[in-house]
């Protein structure tokens, strides 16, 4: 048996109904740099890099907690999208002024991060979060 993981990429694929204004948020505003684009016969889509992808997997009370850490109550369905970001202040900000509904400001939390929640296009519920360190 090899020692390579059997899993090489990490892709999460977003339909959104307003293909154009998701791709200008997500590559021009956040900044994911586009890898690929493709079309079909009346259809559009674009691969964007994010970084390093972890899975994270939680029971909805853990789910519950990091809601209610984050934003103050339960607010995200089974899907929520989570981005390390260097400045999550900043981000929050652009991301807020490029059409993305802030349900919470930067928070720090129990695990020493600077986490903020949007609304993004897509419907995607979007985490920016900062490690602050030690």
């Amino acid at each position: 048996m090899s020692d390579a993981p059997a899993v090489r990429e990490l892709r999460l694929v977003v339909t959104a109904d307003d293909y154009d204004e998701a791709l200008r948020f997500y590559r021009d505003v956040l900044g994911l740099p586009e890898r690929a684009a493709f079309s079909s016969p009346g259809g559009r889509v674009t691969i964007l890099e994010a970084g390093r992808a972890t899975l994270e997997i939680t029971d909805p009370n853990h789910a519950g907690f990091i809601d209610d850490v984050e934003v103050g109550r339960r607010v995200a369905g089974h899907l929520r999208v989570a981005f390390e970001v260097p400045d999550a202040t900043a981000a929050t900000a652009r991301l807020a002024a490029a059409g993305a509904e802030v349900l919470a400001e930067p928070t720090r939390t129990p695990w020493n991060s600077l986490n903020s929640r949007l609304e993004a296009p897509g419907s995607l519920q979007l985490t920016l979060f900062e490690e602050l360190g030690d």
